[in-house]
């Protein structure tokens, strides 16, 4: 029995707390909160960034993302797929937009001294997200510390330390 809950969520106007290592606090509003979405193809998040926060480097398997700043300014970026890997950025302002295609890595960065709020709408009712050094230096068990190395062209002892950190 379908009733008016399933496709209703209350909380999107109540800040995040950005009291956290990246400053950033993200509230999704995907099928996991209104069940009503399943099988829609759509969602979305609030995004709270602190002073200088980010949203850290990750991908959504299953969605692109359409953002626009309410307040404040961001620094928003995605790269390219293999072989161009092309850096794409722009620095957004209140009431500007910008996508995100499908699959590729891309952040969000505060670069101001007040806070910022940004919505975003997905193409998913369950997007997925990947952030990408949680998954990289914070898998369970650990990715042999010799293969991130040289994946990474760094030394084992930056990849420990890394790893410690997630």
């Amino acid at each position: 029995m379908v009733q008016a809950s399933d496709f209703a969520f209350s909380g999107l106007h109540i800040p995040g707390n950005t009291s956290n290592s990246v400053g950033s606090r993200v509230t999704p509003v995907a099928v996991t909160q209104i069940p009503g979405l399943n099988t829609l193809g759509i969602s979305m998040v609030r995004i709270d960034y602190a002073p200088w926060g980010i949203n850290s480097l990750h991908t959504h398997p299953r969605a692109t993302e359409i953002l626009t700043v309410i307040e404040g300014s961001l620094e928003v970026g995605f790269v390219t797929s293999n072989p161009e890997n092309r850096h794409i950025t722009k620095i957004l302002k209140k009431g500007d937009v910008f996508v995100f295609p499908v699959g590729l890595i891309h952040y969000q960065r505060n670069i101001g001294y007040g806070n910022v709020v940004a919505i975003a709408a997905l193409s998913s009712q369950n997007p997925g997200v990947i952030t990408i050094a949680n998954t990289v230096f914070g898998s369970k068990p650990d990715i042999n510390t010799d293969l991130l190395a040289k994946a990474f062209q760094v030394d084992k002892s930056v990849v420990w330390q890394l790893q410690t950190k997630f």
